[in-house]
């Protein structure tokens, strides 16, 4: 698909010094990158990090490395909005949406009575639905799901398509859903925003697609959710490999394309 070499751009930044010093977790962000647009990447990462509304960082970090490996061309998770009117309206289509998914009612309850601890992690939460428990052991640090992008112009023509604004935030998300429920062993995930001015989060899925909840928290509320559930997890370091080092680049055709439910 793509000859020249390519690059994994990566930032994070925080307040109060570093995540490893305890600080704040402020933004984060990746972009696949050639050589001769590295520094616009770069850029981009880094306005997103000042601007954010969960405050000013006072520590950040921006990296990229070259991908010297096979990348995965997927296709884009069909996408579909629900209109809720309430947090706890949203909350209750979440459930749903997760058990239509294939989620055990009694996994998704477990992961509910958690919901706070989970709240914290600047990463992915891997919840085991037979265990009723969180497998990756990786504390406040979480998996965070790397390697992934989506060419600007190819979301444009799928924006357009669907008839959806070219937010970048939903080019982000929809690429990282996309990527993890491509794994075999990922039955959903449910995902709200730590950003203090964003609401929306989603369930997304193999079986319905990456589904937008347009309420999933109160406005002003800094807590965040990422929950992969997962099953017949046989290798838990493979998965978290492909997580954080699977390159792959969404790619839509209007030849494939799945109207909006």
């Amino acid at each position: 698909m793509i000859e020249e070499n390519l690059f994994s751009v990566r930032m994070r930044a925080s307040k109060n010094g570093a995540h490893e010093q305890g600080g704040k977790h402020i933004s984060g962000g990746e972009q696949i990158s050639t050589y001769g647009n590295l520094k616009n990447a770069v850029n981009i990462l880094m306005e997103k990090a000042l601007t954010h509304s969960r405050g000013n960082p006072d520590f950040m970090q921006i990296q990229f490395e070259l991908i010297d490996e096979p990348i995965t061309r997927l296709s884009p998770l069909h996408i579909g909005t629900n209109e809720v009117r309430s947090v706890e309206e949203g909350q209750l289509v979440a459930r749903n949406l997760l058990e239509k998914a294939g989620v055990p009612r009694e996994s998704i309850e477990k992961a509910y009575q958690q919901i706070t601890e989970f709240s914290e992690p600047r990463g992915a939460i891997l919840f085991d639905v037979r265990s009723g428990r969180r497998i990756d052991e990786r504390n406040e640090k979480g998996v965070r799901v790397s390697r992934m992008d989506w060419l600007t112009t190819n979301f444009g023509q799928w924006a357009d398509y669907y008839k959806m604004p070219q937010i970048h935030r939903v080019k982000e998300a929809l690429v990282l859903a996309t990527k993890v429920c491509a794994h075999p062993a990922t039955i959903a995930e449910l995902c709200w925003s730590d950003d203090p001015e964003y609401i929306t989060g989603y369930v997304a899925s193999k079986k319905h697609g990456y589904q937008r909840i347009t309420r999933l928290k109160e406005y002003g509320d800094e807590s965040g959710c990422r929950i992969f559930f997962v099953d017949g997890l046989s290798d838990l370091h493979s998965y978290i490999d492909y997580l954080e080092k699977q390159p792959i680049f969404v790619h839509w055709g209007e030849e494939n394309a799945t109207r909006i439910n």
